[in-house]
């Protein structure tokens, strides 16, 4: 396939749909977050959608949110995502993240908000204007069938592009806990930038913290890294 030429995203729709064809996986994207929580209940009943994402509490609908589900085969689903607008204003993102963190929380009923807290970063406090948050993200699959193949590459620069190409972002900022992120997930989803510690999150009755770190990419990093050719980012996976 010749993509010389083409901008950067049209080159990774190019070559991403030949790797989502390869594992059979079909991607939708929609705006209605009733039915985004119809498809988690059915693909994940233990999961909760977070607070970020729950449409009782905020507005959300196209041009200012998405979630994107990802079918296998037989339309199982196998993989979820979500974007929406923060509103921040004039605030810097460690500005708002500061008095808003608490929203933000694990889907859990059991957190002491007096001990948790955020700490931005020097990339937080640079970052304002038209900032996206990334949440949901989540790869199912039987044992070894997508985790560690390369194709969450795929999927999580399509979030990138689609966060550009929805939303003209001048940002894209999520949040990974600990463990996930220390093992290289945070690269393989496509973000180049992390602030270790940013979250801070005690459980009740528990000494140790849940420790999630900040990951955040620039429009003009989102346009670099979708200009890297698909086998890079299958390497980035192996």
């Amino acid at each position: 396939m010749a993509i010389h030429g083409m901008s950067a995203e049209d080159k990774f729709a190019a070559s991403s749909s030949e790797i989502l064809n390869r594992f059979g996986v079909r991607l939708t994207m929609g705006y209605d977050f009733d039915e985004y929580r119809h498809w988690v209940n059915q693909a994940r009943p233990d999961h909760v959608v977070g607070d970020p994402f729950d449409n009782k509490q905020h507005k959300l609908g196209k041009g200012n949110a998405c979630w994107i589900i990802g079918r296998d085969e037989t339309g199982k689903i196998m993989h979820t995502q979500a974007l929406r607008i923060l509103p921040t204003g004039v605030k810097s993102v460690g500005e708002y993240f500061r008095s808003s963190f608490r929203g933000f929380a694990p889907s859990r009923p059991d957190i002491d908000y007096d001990r948790s807290r955020y700490r931005p970063g020097p990339g937080a406090k640079r970052m304002s204007g038209r900032v996206a948050y990334s949440g949901e993200t989540w790869v199912g699959g039987s044992p070894g069938q997508y985790r560690g193949s390369g194709l969450s590459t795929v999927l999580g620069r399509y979030a990138l592009l689609s966060a550009i190409k929805e939303f003209n972002v001048d940002y894209v900022v999520g949040f990974m806990i600990k463990p996930v992120a220390y093992k290289g997930f945070c690269l393989r989803m496509g973000f180049m930038h992390a602030e270790p510690m940013a979250l801070r999150w005690y459980i009740q009755n528990e000494d140790e913290p849940v420790e999630a770190v900040m990951v955040y990419m620039s429009n003009e990093d989102i346009r670099f890294i979708l200009d890297l050719p698909a086998a890079e980012l299958d390497a980035l996976a192996a």
